[in-house]
């Protein structure tokens, strides 16, 4: 049965850049994956463990605060310049250059957005602000970013991988240092903002590296008004997103206190260090899709019926054993301060299984055009998240919030899919992909 498995995913990988280059460049996502995976989960609870509960929640809601306004520094532009540059590569040039400048002007709107927010909400915390406008201002070097779309086209993602790697490696010994050392809070905050920019300096070496330049790079207004009219619900959906997918920790705050804060966070790292894994499997693997609808309607959807199976075979074989194992796993990483986290971390990680399918699904609503029904369903799972939490904090805290969690992400990655028309034929295979083999 896994030999025919595997032989089933091998074989909807084919595509014009070959199967060994898809292979490749998915090894090397899983490599950056797992060294941040391994690393910074060891590296992040290490934090969590010497700043304690209190300035560890208080570190994460800043956190989560910037990341709601962190879809404006994206402007919802990854999936669609890549496809693009597939299509026609001989624009690169002003596809690129127009991307960039986007995504610089979304990076400093969307700090000067979360500055103000928080000014409002918590205008006399001094600490929050500061911490919300350093962890902002690491948006602006997304910009940067456009070089990973250029790498991603040509699966070669392992460049993207060496550059941002090495910021990683260098910022966590830094962090490591800042630890011995006993540094205040805001110093880590500063680290997120000096990964970025070290990131965004290692990918324009990189890209030099291969013999093009960022000169040659054009704004073009056609091409940002074609991307932008695109890419707009993609902004709005992703919003919508880092709502129901932070929202979480903020009502936390708000409602109980940043203490329920840090205990759900330390909850939420372990379930969330697995998200990588879709992301990275989809980025490998949508330029062989949005192939496959050019030439054969019958492959297409081959490669999205064995892509949404894989994400749930994937995805069972992590919740299943960290459900039951959650309260050693807490015990041993964060120790005996964090023992609330256990329960939550038992039920936040059957949120897993709906991201998987969510992410393994948008390649399929890119391809057909239909990004208005992503925001569609990712706004209702919003909402659902949002109201669960008004009703469920009050009385359960952390347990409540993970609860929500997990209703909201099955309705707003699989089951809103069924209440649209053209939205129901990847519902169905969303729930073949549970029972039926492919």
């Amino acid at each position: 049965m896994l030999g025919k498995l595997k032989v089933q995913q091998l074989s909807f990988l084919k595509s014009r850049s070959g199967l060994g280059a898809i292979i490749a460049n998915t090894g090397w996502l899983f490599v950056d994956r797992i060294l941040r995976m391994g690393v910074g989960l060891i590296v992040g609870v290490w934090i969590a463990r010497y700043l304690g509960v209190q300035q560890y929640g208080l570190l994460n809601y800043a956190t989560a605060f910037v990341a709601l306004f962190s879809s404006f520094a994206t402007l919802g532009l990854d999936n669609v310049v890549i496809r693009d540059i597939v299509h026609d590569s001989s624009g690169k040039q002003n596809i690129l250059g127009t991307s960039f400048w986007l995504k610089l002007f979304g990076g400093v709107s969307s700090l000067l957005l979360a500055i103000s927010a928080i000014y409002v909400l918590r205008q006399d915390d001094k600490m929050t602000i500061l911490l919300v406008a350093i962890l902002g201002s690491a948006g602006i070097f997304q910009a940067f970013d456009t070089i990973d779309f250029w790498f991603q086209s040509q699966v070669q993602s392992k460049y993207t991988v060496v550059a941002k790697n090495t910021a990683f490696i260098i910022i966590t010994l830094i962090k490591v240092a800042l630890i011995k050392m006993q540094a205040p809070l805001i110093a880590f905050a500063w680290m997120t903002v000096g990964e970025m920019a070290l990131g965004a300096m290692g990918l324009a070496i990189a890209y030099k590296i291969k013999g093009y330049s960022l000169r040659l790079w054009r704004w073009s207004f056609p091409v940002a008004k074609t991307l932008l009219k695109e890419s707009w619900p993609l902004i709005l959906s992703g919003v919508t997103i880092m709502i129901y997918m932070r929202i979480d920790q903020i009502m936390l705050g708000e409602m109980v206190g940043d203490r329920a804060v840090g205990i759900y966070s330390a909850a939420s790292r372990i379930s969330e260090v697995w998200y990588f894994i879709p992301t990275a499997i989809v980025s490998s693997v949508s330029p062989a899709i949005f192939t496959a609808k050019q030439t054969s309607e019958e492959v297409y959807y081959q490669r999205i019926k064995q892509l949404l199976r894989l994400m749930v075979l994937i995805s069972m074989t992590i919740a299943l054993p960290m459900s039951f194992l959650s309260g050693s796993i807490i015990s041993i990483l964060f120790g005996d301060g964090y023992a609330a986290a256990a329960n939550i971390l038992a039920i936040h990680i059957w949120a897993s299984l709906f991201v998987f399918l969510g992410v393994g699904a948008s390649p399929w609503f890119i391809a057909e055009g239909l990004t208005h029904l992503y925001l569609r369903r990712t706004l209702i799972g919003a909402i659902i998240n949002v109201v669960l939490n008004l009703f469920l904090i009050p009385s359960y805290s952390g347990m409540g919030a993970a609860i929500a969690t997990v209703i909201s992400y099955a309705f707003g990655s699989v089951l809103v899919n069924a209440f649209h028309p053209k939205s129901k034929r990847i519902f169905k295979l969303q729930m073949q992909s549970f029972f039926k083999r492919q």
